[in-house]
Order: structure tokens, then sequence, then C-alpha cells
């Protein structure tokens, strides 16, 4: 997985996603806020929200409780 590492911890891109979704946003708003590639975080997006950190609603990204965990450094996957 290109978001997560081997160890369960996530990656500096997944780090600049979930941070663009504590806000509800659409995948082009977080794309302008991570400065990553376009594909990058399209893929990226599904990714997370496969594992669960993030979730859609309204064609909107959001942050979990679980991905926030994530992001404090909690152990969670």
């Amino acid at each position: 997985m290109a978001c997560i590492d081997k160890d369960g911890n996530i990656t500096r891109s997944a780090e600049l996603m979930m941070l663009a979704a504590l806000e509800p946003n659409d995948a082009e708003t977080i794309i302008k806020e991570c400065g990553l590639a376009p594909f990058r975080v399209r893929s990226g997006l599904r990714e997370l929200e496969k594992v669960g950190l993030i979730q859609m609603k309204d064609n909107l990204y959001q942050i979990t409780p679980l991905g926030i965990e994530k992001l404090e450094g909690k152990q969670v996957l």
C-alpha cells in the first residue's frame, strides 16, 4: 500500500491527505491542499477509505475517528 507502510504506519502523503480531510472536502480541494499529483491523491483517498481512515459522504471526504487516532500516532491497523 502506498499510504500505509509494512509496519502499519501512515506515509507522509497519507498524512497530508488526512489532514486535508479534517473538514469535509472534495478531491480537488484535497489535491490542492496536499500539493501531490492528482492520480496519487485519488488512489490514496480510495486506499484510505478502504481501510477506514477516511470516509466519503455526499462526494466529500472526511477523516474518521480511526483516522484521527492514526494521526495521533496510535497503532490502529
